[in-house]
Formats: C-alpha cells, structure tokens, sequence
C-alpha cells in the first residue's frame, strides 16, 4: 500500500498572484456599491471647482481613484530609475513610497476637513477612552481603521527600522496624536478623540500585519545603495 504524496506547496509568486486578484475583486466590488454617491461629485471634480469636489468625502475619494493611474506611472518612473541605478527591490521599494503617501494623505485631507463651524464652535476634547466609540458607527470606525492602514501596511515594507507591529502601532498612534492636535489648535469643530488615536493605530497594525510577507529585513539593508561595478582585470 503505498501513501499518497503531499500535496506541493504553491509558489510565492502564485501566492502573491491570488492575494492581489482577491485584492482587486474586493475593491471593484466596494466601488460598484459607491458608484452613485461618487459620480455625484463627478462634474464638479471634472470642472476643477473646488466647492463640492474636495470639500466633500465622495469627491476626495473619487479623485483618489482617478489618480491611481498617475501614482502607477510614478511607481513605473521610480523603479525604471533605481533598476538602472543598480537598486535591489527597486519595484517594491518604490511601490511602498507611493502607496504609502496616495493611501494616506487623502484621508489625512478628510480627516482635517473642518466641520460645520471652523474657528467658532469651541475646540473639544474627548479624553476617556472607548467614550467616543460607541457612537462612531461601524462607518466611523472603519473609516478611522483606514486613516493609517496605508503607512502601516507599506512603511514595513520600504523601512527595515519600522518592521516591528508594536513599532508601526506606536507611528500610528504618534501620527493621530499630531492630527488630533492639529484639528484642536486650528479649531476645525471637530473632536479630538483618545478613541480616535487608539482606532487609527489599530488600523495601522492590523494593515502592517497583511504586508509581513512582504516586510523588508535588516539584512535588505545594504541592498539599498547602488550595486558597485566589478573591477575589471588586469
């Protein structure tokens, strides 16, 4: 009797493959739900008006969306640059860098977009923790997990320093503390919330902890610097 071979494990690219397929199906899946309130903003964004483009979450988003092309093209540019350059991982070293600022800086923007008040409501500050998120909502709390989920998932992967969850948690954590400060001294009537802070580190971490196949190693280190040309003979 003769037992049955295991089964062989697939290969990372396949791996990377699948990961990336369910990744996009998921994404055309959440925006073909948001289509309508995204083509909303649509004629204003086209137009270039400032008034009900970027002032508004369904405008940032899709403008977020719309860029993507460009930040692809600026990924292509970086990596074409280092690869010639003599720069091991050039791909993802630059897919990192652009992701984590097109992933960041739009919710950077919502987050600091001011309320219905600015410089007239009185600033207000929520100190005891898990007060404030009992009324986020699950839309609050989600949008709150993804204000850092980009620098969480791609810092790992461009910084070797930052390969740590406990180190991406507390940038996370540093991150909101500077954005809730922010949103305090400007007066932009919103609430700078303890809740929040601990929301977007957790975001932060858990998106740390889906790239840490892809984290990069002190021993990637050295891999940053041009390759040296060998000496030729003599």
């Amino acid at each position: 009797m003769t037992s049955s071979a295991p089964l062989p494990t697939p290969p990372r690219r396949t791996r990377g493959t699948v990961i990336v397929g369910l990744a996009v199906l998921g994404l055309a899946g959440a925006l073909y739900v948001v289509r309508g309130p995204l083509m909303m903003s649509a004629p204003r964004c086209m137009a270039g008006r400032w008034h009900g483009c970027f002032d508004t979450f369904n405008g940032v988003v899709l403008m977020t969306l719309v860029a993507v092309p460009l930040s692809l093209l600026v990924v292509g540019a970086l990596t074409l640059g280092r690869r010639a350059a003599g720069v091991a991982s050039a791909w993802r070293m630059s897919l990192a860098e652009v992701g984590m600022v097109h992933g960041t800086v739009p919710f950077l923007w919502l987050t600091l977009m001011p309320g219905a008040a600015p410089g007239i409501a009185p600033a207000r500050v929520s100190l005891v923790p898990l007060r404030d998120l009992v009324t986020m909502g699950t839309l609050g709390i989600v949008g709150n997990l993804l204000v850092f989920a980009s620098l969480g998932f791609f810092a790992p992967m461009r910084f070797a320093a930052l390969a740590s969850v406990p180190r991406i948690l507390a940038l996370g954590a540093g991150c909101s503390i500077l954005v809730e400060a922010a949103q305090y001294v400007f007066r932009l009537d919103r609430v700078s919330s303890v809740d929040d802070v601990l929301v977007n580190a957790t975001g932060a971490a858990l998106a740390a902890l889906a790239s840490r196949h892809w984290w990069r190693t002190r021993a990637d280190a050295p891999s940053d610097r041009p390759r040296p040309a060998l000496a030729s003979a003599a």
